[in-house]
């Protein structure tokens, strides 16, 4: 049979056409993308506008990535990602809500939180760190300490990313088997992978209880991470009310000329090598 004819040969090549089409028509939206953050940045810089972005989600929903697109071609000044570790033994004797207070943004800022608040009525719930009392206290109380922030002057964005099964599986065995990727599964998220159906009653519980008029969850379908990127940094762009600021071009001027006294240094000096590669 000759090979140019074959049927699986040929639909392997238009997968791959298809497949590297789609990659160059996600980066150039990605680009657009993130050129307009660039211009929120300068909004949010020169109005002294305040943002909070909250990212919460099941486990290898795409949180980080999603992050890392955002935040990859701005300032971290401006973008500013807080991900906090597990409260030490003094945060623990806190009001819960105390030590994400304290990163809240100033004029000029946008945090976004790589999970937050909602770690009490998520993981904190199902992994037995916090009684189901406390919990739907928090859930209670969330709203109106939400309905504060806001009354404050502070934009407050939701996204709860979703993902099935089925994938969730295949991302984390492959990290499993990826060295590049083994970092990223940590015993939690082995542990929301068998618990599966207790998230999904928190999470049921939590998105239900919390979505308010002030404060609404976005539910991010991220079972196809690029599209999520794309449809969710679009939302965030158009719930902002920016304004394209202009660019004062600064004048250069010329550069001094080298000093008639000035003689180099000779002493030692260690250079990287230069590889060939």
């Amino acid at each position: 049979m000759n090979k140019a004819s074959d049927p699986e040969q040929e639909e392997a090549v238009s997968n791959r056409d298809s497949k590297k089409k789609r990659n160059k028509n996600y980066e150039k939206e990605i680009g657009k993308l993130q050129v307009e953050l660039a211009h929120l940045q300068a909004w949010v810089k020169s109005s002294g506008a305040r943002i909070v972005i909250i990212f919460e989600g099941r486990d290898a929903a795409g949180k980080g990535g999603m992050i890392k697109r955002i935040t990859e071609r701005v300032s971290p000044r401006v973008f500013r990602v807080v991900a906090l570790p597990a409260p030490n033994d003094r945060e623990k004797s806190q009001i819960y809500m105390q030590r994400y207070i304290a990163h809240l943004p100033a004029a000029g800022e946008i945090v976004i939180f790589d999970r937050s608040w909602y770690n009490r009525p998520g993981v904190e719930r199902v992994m037995g760190y916090c009684p189901d009392k406390k919990a739907r206290r928090f859930l209670e109380l969330a709203p109106r300490f939400e309905a504060a922030i806001v009354e404050s002057g502070i934009v407050l964005l939701k996204y709860f990313l979703t993902v099935s099964e089925e994938e969730q599986e295949r991302r984390f065995r492959r990290r499993i088997d990826d060295p590049m990727r083994q970092w990223k599964l940590s015993p939690m998220d082995v542990e929301s992978y068998r618990r599966w159906w207790d998230y999904s009653r928190a999470y049921d519980e939590m998105l239900r209880m919390t979505d308010s008029e002030h404060a609404p969850w976005w539910i991010v379908p991220s079972d196809d991470k690029k599209r999520a990127r794309v449809n969710c940094i679009s939302h965030i762009l158009k719930s902002i009310p920016y304004e394209r600021v202009k660019f004062d071009k600064p004048d250069l001027g010329k550069r001094q000329k080298r000093p008639a006294n000035y003689v180099e240094d000779e002493s030692l000096r260690h250079v990287v090598p230069d590889l060939v590669w």
